[in-house]
């Protein structure tokens, strides 16, 4: 069971530890670089992505204000023993870095929105490859948000969250490589597993169910969710909601052994939610901590 949880306060740019006995939060890393979004950790290192720095409208209050289409987004990373930093990926090596995360082998997966891409490197930034291109002509559609992976069965996942609060976002799933003979722009083993769904945002596999946040409208938006993995060529079972009530929910953290589900929001809540079956099943969710503007979320033990 976890012991404390890494969440990112995307401002203004911090690595935040968080107790969970009692939601006290100290600063692991003060700049860890512009918007930062997804978090993993593996072997002993924490590794994160940015965004970048935007463009912004003045005249467009809020996110709908901030163009992340130019290419400064990073991935970078943080020795939890020795305190050595490095940049896996240095800024500009990628457009808008999403969820992050791990094969638990040594490779990184993330999604890039505005890059339209899922791609994956070895940890040492060795191998970088693109795995999914969507068109740029899909706008935003086909911008790509969270990722889930599944090496024991060879399986990719993915978020497409579609325009804030407009109900065609999908969850897509194809294999871990892309097929001999064929691109990342056109890949012939991509399913459609959801489809319709409000706005899709991190993902994360455990067994046989796949979770998700939606940060889309209620009722079916801002929410958790999981539904059972589907099998080869079929569509997913209707999502099971499993708390909602979030101000815009992103970032999603599953301690299986404690059979509890971690959410963050933009507003700067942290829920615990009890899943069904697990030790504190029937259990409300509860507030573990209240801080500034979170995104991704990642266990530490």
């Amino acid at each position: 069971m976890w012991k404390e949880l890494l969440a990112l306060q995307v401002e203004p740019g911090e690595v935040l530890r968080v107790d969970l006995s009692d939601g006290a939060a100290r600063t692991l890393v003060e700049r860890a670089g512009p918007a930062p979004d997804g978090i993993v950790v593996d072997g002993g290192t924490v590794y994160w992505t940015t965004m970048g720095v935007p463009v912004s409208d003045p005249d467009v209050p809020g996110e709908a204000g901030q163009d992340f289409s130019r290419r400064n987004g990073g991935i970078h990373a943080l020795d939890l023993a020795g305190g050595e930093r490095w940049d896996v990926l240095p800024p500009g090596a990628i457009t808008t870095g999403k969820q992050l995360t791990s094969d638990g082998a040594g490779t990184l997966y993330w999604a890039d929105r505005e890059g339209h891409r899922i791609s994956r490197v070895r940890s040492d930034g060795e191998g970088l490859t693109d795995l999914v291109v969507t068109p740029p002509g899909t706008g935003v559609l086909g911008e790509c948000v969270g990722v889930a992976v599944d090496p024991a069965r060879g399986h990719l996942y993915w978020t497409q969250k579609g325009p804030p609060k407009g109900g065609q976002g999908r969850i897509l799933r194809s294999g871990l490589d892309v097929p001999a003979g064929e691109s990342p722009e056109s890949r012939s083993d991509v399913e459609v597993l959801w489809s319709g769904l409000p706005e899709p945002i991190d993902l994360h596999l455990d067994g046989a169910w796949l979770y998700w946040t939606d940060r889309g409208a209620p009722p079916a938006g801002n929410t958790l969710n999981r539904a059972p993995v589907p099998a080869a060529g079929a569509r997913g079972d209707a999502p099971q909601v499993l708390a909602d009530g979030f101000r815009e929910a992103i970032g999603l953290a599953v301690d299986s052994d404690a059979g509890i589900a971690y959410v963050s929001d933009l507003s700067g809540s942290l829920r615990a939610v009890p899943l069904p079956g697990g030790p504190s099943s029937g259990r409300p969710p509860h507030e573990v901590a209240r801080l500034g503007p979170l995104t991704g979320l990642a266990g530490l033990g």
